[in-house]
């Protein structure tokens, strides 16, 4: 037993070690995102458009990496100029990758291996293989086969950075097989993993026989949400289900007999069988009714928003307790917006508990607050309200009848009438601990838009960067701002995508005299 226990005491003096350092660490990363803020925000700093591109495939970015053709092409837009960090070889159409997250090593923690403390992207193939590839090298460090019995199309975190659900497409019947009246009873499969090293939770079925006639489900935050044609929404447990219904714990890499069959676990052609399957209804949770399935949790304490389940009510929001379902104080939120798209609401993710509501002249961001006097219930009240630009919308229309006769008719635009200032995009840079908010304006044939920077406590205005390019409000458009980097994601007609990338640049002496402060 002494030298077994030799290397855990170790391991554990390693990782307290890690802890101070990452501690100061944290410190210097602290001061050094306040230097870059103030450098981003300052008036005389620019945002320079240094490369442009265009594919027919789809453009993604994730921190710093633009990735082109399925994944197979990556890109870094750290350098001054956009440089291609690695391509991988040409592949058939089977075996592109469909889905991609990016993992990022947890400071201070003792991995494995060497190659666990870079990055790596976690990738799902068409003939499902799920992948760990270096976010750097473009090297394949890991491969699982999942299995033959279903297509696996989609890639979610449950747990950021920590827990991975794959899900596989939903199965459907046939049209044979529905005019029999026969009726498909497992609607998809979730596949759940522990990342790095690589880890199997299990493979749970989505069976109608046993949650009726349910249209999709997801896990998040180690909650199955199941949802249902009618609208209704319901939560359970996950490590409740595993732990009720797990018909045999496999292990990756490990011998297993199944069905009649042996094989490895995780290895071709044997894949890794569904050895989650229940069997009768499990505990519920929590169920809500809402408009096209749309619930949120979120706040402290706990809250959740719907849509009431009736088609007049869309563009309402009710905020509810999750404790009991009371409506928090002026909990009804509504715009009360004349527009052709939607207004939407959602809890701020920088977890101080607030709620963003974004409509297209106005963002009100709202807090939740507990009573006076009433500790057991909360109300809704605004921090801040961000206001477009705009010009009185009430205008008058000049008419001439056939006699000669004028007549003024007054009316009111949409509030998201092209030609007036509207907001499209709302994100946070949890880094810089700002909000950035692309608003658009149709100018004649042609859209113009601008990336402004508003604080994220107060709301104030701190920065706007015009896009040079025009923004035509019909495609459809991604913008990522982080850190000093804007980068723009276009898809117009006939599956062309087009990459803007902006960087930052900066007056040298203004520069000089804010690193001169922070000394």
């Amino acid at each position: 037993m002494g030298p077994t226990r030799k290397p855990n005491v170790c391991r554990r003096l390693s990782r307290r070690a890690l802890g101070f350092f990452a501690r100061d660490a944290g410190v210097v990363q602290r001061t050094n995102l306040g230097i870059l803020r103030e450098l981003v925000c300052q008036e005389s700093t620019k945002f320079k458009n240094v490369w442009t591109t265009h594919s027919k495939s789809p453009i993604a970015y994730e921190r710093g990496r633009i990735y082109f053709d399925n994944y197979r092409c990556c890109v870094s837009s750290v350098a001054s100029e956009p440089k291609k960090l690695y391509e991988m070889p040409k592949c058939s159409k089977s075996e592109k990758i469909e889905d991609a997250l990016l993992w990022e090593c947890p400071v201070g923690e003792v991995l494995p291996d060497p190659s666990d403390y870079k990055s790596s992207l976690i990738a799902l193939t068409a003939h499902n293989w799920l992948l760990r590839i270096s976010a750097t090298t473009g090297k394949i460090l890991e491969k699982i086969y999942l299995a033959s019995y279903c297509k696996f199309r989609y890639l979610s975190w449950d747990t950021p950075q920590e827990v991975i659900a794959v899900k596989s497409a939903q199965n459907k019947s046939s049209a044979v097989a529905r005019q029999a009246g026969i009726q498909q009873p497992i609607l998809l499969y979730l596949a759940v993993f522990q990342v790095l090293p690589f880890s199997l939770v299990g493979v749970l079925e989505i069976n109608k026989r046993i949650f009726g006639n349910v249209t999709d489900a997801t896990l998040s935050h180690g909650i199955l949400i199941v949802m249902y044609s009618s609208g209704l929404v319901r939560l359970y447990s996950f490590q409740a289900i595993t732990e009720q219904f797990m018909q045999q714990k496999l292990d990756l890499g490990c011998a297993c007999r199944w069905g009649g069959t042996t094989g490895t676990v995780g290895e071709a052609p044997f894949g890794i069988p569904c050895n989650i399957k229940i069997t009768d209804s499990p505990p519920l949770l929590f169920e809500v009714s809402s408009l096209e399935n749309a619930f949120q949790i979120g706040g402290h304490p706990w809250h959740y928003i719907i849509t009431p389940n009736k088609k007049k009510q869309k563009g309402v929001f009710h905020i509810c307790a999750l404790k009991d379902n009371s409506l928090a104080k002026n909990g009804i939120q509504e715009m009360e917006c004349c527009s052709l798209e939607s207004d939407w609401i959602y809890f701020h993710p920088d977890a101080s508990g607030r709620i963003i509501h974004v409509g297209p002249n106005q963002i009100k961001v709202l807090k939740l607050n507990e009573i006076e006097n009433n500790s057991s219930q909360h109300q809704i009240s605004e921090d801040f309200v961000i206001l477009a630009n705009r010009e009185n919308k009430n205008e008058n229309l000049v008419t001439v009848t056939a006699s000669g006769r004028v007549v003024k008719k007054s009316f009111n635009l949409l509030d998201d009438d092209p030609e007036q200032e509207t907001f499209k995009i709302v994100d946070y840079e949890d880094e810089l601990d700002l909000l950035s908010v692309v608003a658009v304006t149709q100018i004649d044939a042609e859209g113009k838009a601008h990336l402004d920077f508003h604080c994220n406590e107060y709301g104030t205005l701190l920065k706007s960067i015009p896009l040079v390019e025009s923004w035509d409000v019909t495609y459809s458009h991604e913008v990522y701002f982080d850190r000093d980097l804007v980068l723009h994601i276009e898809q117009k007609p006939n599956r062309v995508f087009s990459c803007y990338v902006y960087q930052m640049v900066c007056d040298p002496a203004e520069e000089e005299e804010i690193l001169n402060k922070s000394c």
